[in-house]
């Protein structure tokens, strides 16, 4: 089997800014919702059967203890942050399990969701639906992988290394050196893709990387300022990096079995009504008696 994991904040923001404006049946804005829906319908149209989606149901989580500039809900659209709550209705009701997460950020359900399905041996690949680089450092090989869904595009290791010439592992340590303007961290000053890959290729770990630009063996522009940049600023790269590093210990369900789809729940038809979009019902009713068909 393969399991799909869906970062749920990504697609709210993506459909709410890429889909045409809707309203609910009492004018309140949902086509956000409505598109997030959709485009999950498709995917069980197309062979999904393991899915779950995780939400920021809380925008501010640890981090903001960590870092005072870390993202908040500041600056959201209200339109779009009001549709938080109706899209994990939604999913529940049309039968998908959702990751509300609140401490923790949704990108820690994403990689707590992976660990846990990659205990299982009966799992082929697991799909992390999201373009969001911080979760690149949970793939593995090529059976924990990234799929781009916008662009059509799947990672596996190897493709980590190519976009951004470090293993999984060592993406934390790159996103504390060059910065993470989405999250709100700056990276160390002076350090660029180019340079943090070049030093992280040999070093991969930031306590690995030698004080002095001189006892370095590899070769990159401007070495002694970066050096000089890490030495001075060293406390903030390892804080950065503790914000990077995502958390996979979130306890989120016991057996893959429980993100089997077996199709909207009765309480979808009057969700998708008041939505104004009775269509996702009967979608979704469709999809459903179609898989079941093929499994008679």
């Amino acid at each position: 089997m393969n399991v799909h994991l869906i970062d749920g904040t990504y697609e709210l923001f993506r459909h709410y800014y890429g889909a045409p404006s809707a309203t609910d049946r009492a004018g309140r804005e949902a086509g956000g919702v409505r598109g997030v829906l959709f485009s999950l319908l498709s995917m069980f149209d197309a062979g999904a059967t393991h899915m779950a989606v995780a939400t920021d149901h809380v925008i501010e989580s640890f981090r903001n203890r960590l870092w005072p500039g870390y993202k908040t809900g500041a600056g959201i659209d209200p339109l779009l942050l009001a549709q938080f709550g109706p899209l994990e209705d939604g999913l529940r009701a049309m039968g998908v399990q959702v990751w509300a997460m609140e401490e923790l950020e949704a990108d820690d359900g994403l990689a707590s969701g992976a660990a846990l399905a990659a205990r299982d041996s009966r799992v082929d690949c697991i799909y992390l639906c999201t373009p969001d680089k911080d979760l690149s450092q949970c793939v593995s090989g090529d059976r924990i992988v990234q799929w781009d869904r916008r662009k059509g595009e799947v990672r596996d290791a190897g493709g980590v290394v190519g976009k951004f010439g470090v293993p999984p592992r060592s993406i934390p340590d790159y996103l504390a050196l060059v910065g993470d303007s989405a999250d709100g961290f700056p990276g160390v000053p002076g350090w660029g893709a180019k340079s943090t890959a070049a030093v992280l290729s040999r070093y991969r770990h930031l306590e690995y990387i030698p004080a002095r630009a001189r006892d370095w063996d590899v070769t990159v522009r401007g070495a002694e300022r970066l050096a000089a940049a890490l030495r001075e600023h060293r406390p903030n790269a390892f804080l950065f990096r503790d914000l990077a590093t995502l958390r996979d210990g979130a306890a989120l369900f016991e057996d893959v079995d429980e993100l089997e789809w077996h199709g909207p729940t009765p309480a979808f038809e009057k969700f998708a009504d008041d939505l104004g979009a009775p269509g996702l019902w009967e979608r979704a009713d469709r999809i459903h008696h179609n898989l079941q068909s093929l499994t008679v």
